[in-house]
């Protein structure tokens, strides 16, 4: 089991250089199955993967909505109709690569689990791709979508809480999506009331990580680095909204 756990790593590694992302994807999927607790690398590896794989798709879906709205606004009834089943195309791809991610965690990831980080880790990952099911869902779905994502979010808040500083890149990367749960999917600018008293502090950390990050060169594994990188970019996406909300 060892040799083929370093094997599929390997090449998770080699799949991420080339850029190869959906390959990085099944790498790591095969090793999340063996149903053992990850370590940070071969975790952040797992979800750098799938983040470049949603995101594209994420990515299309915003691009079409908008094209879409154009067309409506022309009156262009047949265009519409042409986008909107190549929309379709794109939120089954979604569908799939979200409900393949949420799986692979609530039947392997999270029973594996024997740390208050990597709990953490895989609520708030729960928490984001049933977030990312409610961008585009409709009714019901949509609504089931983001109880699901509410709860898995709770649930990351509370382990995080008792079992990690404040100031931990997880649980600030927590905040941080928890709150853009609140705006785009609840509707609720309150919550970013609440994280506005905080912005100073997690700002200046923010930026104190991303420079020692930065200075840590070829030194420090790609995944790991890739990680903090992309939590860092979006804690200061985040206070970006805030400020250009409350002021």
């Amino acid at each position: 089991m060892e040799k083929e756990r370093e094997q599929q790593v390997y090449l998770a590694r080699l799949a991420e250089q080339a850029e190869r992302y959906d390959e990085m994807v099944e790498a790591m999927k095969s090793v999340a199955k063996l149903d053992v607790e990850l370590t940070v690398e071969e975790r952040n590896l797992l979800s750098v993967g799938y983040k470049n794989v949603i995101g594209a798709r994420r990515a299309s879906w915003r691009i079409l909505s908008s094209i879409e709205q154009k067309e409506e606004a022309k009156g262009n009834e047949q265009n519409v109709k042409r986008i909107k089943d190549y929309r379709q195309r794109v939120e089954d791809e979604l569908s799939k690569i979200c409900n393949d991610i949420l799986s692979v965690i609530d039947k392997h990831l999270i029973p594996s689990s024997s740390t208050g980080e990597s709990t953490v880790f895989y609520y708030k990952m729960k928490g984001d791709y049933f977030r990312y099911l409610a961008e585009f869902k409709a009714g019901d779905d949509r609504k089931e979508a983001a109880d699901q994502s509410l709860k898995a979010y709770e649930a990351a808040t509370s382990t995080a809480s008792s079992d990690l500083p404040p100031t931990h890149p997880i649980r600030l990367g927590l905040a941080l999506n928890f709150s853009v749960f609140y705006y785009e999917i609840l509707n609720s600018p309150e919550r970013l009331e609440i994280v506005g008293i905080f912005l100073p502090p997690v700002y200046t950390q923010s930026c104190n990580l991303l420079l020692n990050f930065l200075s840590i060169g070829e030194n420090d594994p790609k995944a790991n680095f890739s990680f903090h990188f992309v939590v860092v970019s979006e804690i200061l996406s985040l206070v970006t909204i805030v400020v250009v909300y409350l002021f």
